[in-house]
């Protein structure tokens, strides 16, 4: 957890942190047309379309989903920024995981009408509440550490639930529904697995370097803002669409 920005004079660290708003924002414009959590037009009629038990399409969906959803994976480069120990990295991981998939599978089969703005801004909010615990903000702010374990669980409920209002959009055929829901959430997180694999292998080469907490500081200050930037964006497009 980063407590002070150090050095911001050094040529190494200016290096470091313009490379870590290039790396950030290219994230985050990659999925540049799309808003967070939305499934694509083709991935749509697919789903409109197909009937039945289709264990293979569904899986690849998911996994597709989560390896091109950019708040889901801003959100989990923040919670392992700062986790070292590949047993901490599968708590937090799983925890966000046990959220993510509940919220997801019992918001689309009982059907839970939520506002998508509503909840992809507070999913932008959960970038926002890391990036800040990164930075060592709350103990500075309020004397105290928030239950990081907690939050993680807790936004992960709205990681899911956000996705769940996207895949209530479309009518999907209950023939099969079950079968293809726990499909999805497991190419949800073979995604996941595949996101995090390269989160953990460019952090392990950053973490070598003797720049690396001068140059977290900036890296958590741009998670930071591209975190109001969402939430900017979702409650934009809810205003407009009132």
């Amino acid at each position: 957890m980063i407590t002070a920005h150090r050095g911001w004079s050094d040529p190494g660290t200016r290096r470091g942190a313009l490379l870590s708003l290039l790396a950030l924002t290219a994230l985050l414009l990659s999925a540049g047309h799309a808003a967070a959590h939305n499934v694509t037009e083709g991935d749509a009629g697919y789903i409109q379309e197909i009937w039945g038990v289709n264990i293979i399409p569904f899986m690849y969906l998911g996994a597709k989903h989560m390896v091109t959803g950019y708040d889901h994976i801003l959100f989990l480069l923040g919670v392992v920024f700062f986790l070292y120990r590949m047993k901490d990295v599968g708590i937090y991981v799983s925890l966000f995981a046990l959220g993510h998939s509940s919220t997801m599978l019992l918001g689309v089969w009982f059907g839970w009408g939520v506002n998508a703005y509503v909840v992809d801004a507070i999913i932008g909010l959960s970038v926002v509440y890391k990036a800040l615990d990164n930075l060592g903000a709350y103990q500075r702010w309020f004397g105290f550490q928030p239950n990081t374990k907690a939050a993680t669980l807790i936004f992960g409920f709205f990681h899911g639930t956000g996705l769940a209002t996207k895949i209530l959009d479309y009518d999907i055929a209950s023939e099969g529904l079950l079968a293809n829901l726990l499909a999805f959430n497991i190419g949800v997180e073979l995604g996941q697995i595949m996101a995090l694999a390269v989160i953990l292998i460019v952090m392990g080469y950053w973490r070598r370097s003797s720049n690396f907490f001068r140059q977290a500081y900036t890296a958590n200050v741009v998670m930071m803002a591209l975190g109001f930037i969402l939430v900017g964006y979702q409650l934009t497009g809810l205003f407009v669409a009132a």
